[in-house]
């Protein structure tokens, strides 16, 4: 009974802090504004309402269960990419795995040309916004043109009391080419930088999480640069395999999905949070069951090959014990 009761009080003292690339969450509906043709009805994904509702009830069923073999709390803090507007994340927040969850969002729409954004669900339960802003990420292509790439969304709140400030980020990816494309990441990673020290101009000792999909690996030079702040600590670096990972291209893992979060973490003071685990979320039911890339991400498409899977990504998560 004794044991019961402190295995009861750990699982209610965990929090679950995650990151999940969704692969294109739009609406049906062609916007005006952004290249989003491709997923309408009649586009070339053929993208209809019963395809997106059954990707909804998949991500919101996902997301109910990151962390829940430890934590008996629902996550936390989510950071989301890839997904479209306001209405998707409204839609998402309403599926019944997650539709009971006290959930809300921080968005904003950026200038990506495919009208894809990150955002940050929250559980309103145990998570309080002071503040959000877009941070623009401010790079231009090779032939002189903005790269109209997704802005860094930053949130500022209280975590069970514990003010943190939250960077959701959608790097630029190597779609281009590798070494082609490694001078934007490495700007985004100053631009993060360069808000820290406006923090820490008002702040002593700021808690800092930054999440995303950062379309690089943990020893990257960009990854590498943010951590030169000596601040911050990654916790996801070793988790990496040849076996393992967050998404795999050319049957290559890569792990371009991460958390870093800041020294504090690592500390046991009274009304804090201090870091236990993190880990990729590649649970059997989010992967492919047979064929040559069993083990991988269950995706949605494949080229323009609809097989209503999940995501391109397992999502990537960690845990904080809140220290009473």
């Amino acid at each position: 009974m004794l044991f019961s009761f402190f295995k009861t009080k750990i699982r209610t003292s965990l929090f679950t802090i995650a990151f999940y690339n969704l692969e294109n969450l739009f609406d049906t509906i062609d916007g005006e504004d952004t290249l989003d043709g491709e997923f309408t009805p009649k586009g070339e994904k053929r993208w209809t309402t019963s395809r997106y509702n059954k990707k909804l009830y998949k991500i919101g069923n996902t997301i109910s269960q990151i962390g829940k073999s430890t934590s008996e709390i629902s996550p936390v803090l989510i950071g989301v990419a890839e997904v479209e507007n306001k209405t998707v994340l409204n839609d998402l927040l309403n599926t019944s795995p997650i539709a009971d969850i006290n959930y809300g969002y921080e968005h904003y729409d950026s200038p990506d040309e495919r009208g894809i954004d990150t955002a940050l669900i929250y559980h309103k339960d145990f998570f309080t916004v002071i503040a959000s802003e877009p941070i623009p990420l401010l790079i231009q292509n090779l032939n002189g043109d903005r790269d109209a790439t997704r802005d860094i969304l930053y949130v500022h709140g209280r975590l069970n009391g514990e003010e943190v400030h939250v960077f959701v980020n959608h790097w630029p990816s190597k779609r281009e080419g590798n070494g082609e494309t490694d001078y934007k990441r490495i700007e985004a990673a100053a631009t993060i930088k360069r808000f820290m020290s406006k923090i820490e101009a008002e702040v002593v000792s700021p808690n800092y999480i930054i999440m995303g999909d950062f379309n690089d690996g943990p020893k990257a030079e960009s990854i590498a640069s943010l951590l030169e702040t000596k601040v911050l600590f990654n916790p996801m670096e070793n988790l990496i395999t040849p076996k393992r990972g967050s998404a795999n291209y050319k049957r290559k893992w890569s792990l371009f999905d991460q958390i870093i979060i800041s020294h504090n973490f690592l500390n046991y003071e009274k009304g804090t949070h201090s870091f236990t685990e993190a880990n990729v979320f590649d649970e059997h039911f989010l992967t492919e069951f047979k064929g040559k890339y069993k083990g991988n991400p269950f995706r949605t498409y494949v080229g323009k090959k609809y097989i209503g899977g999940y995501s391109d990504h397992f999502p990537v998560f960690l845990q904080l014990k809140y220290n009473k």
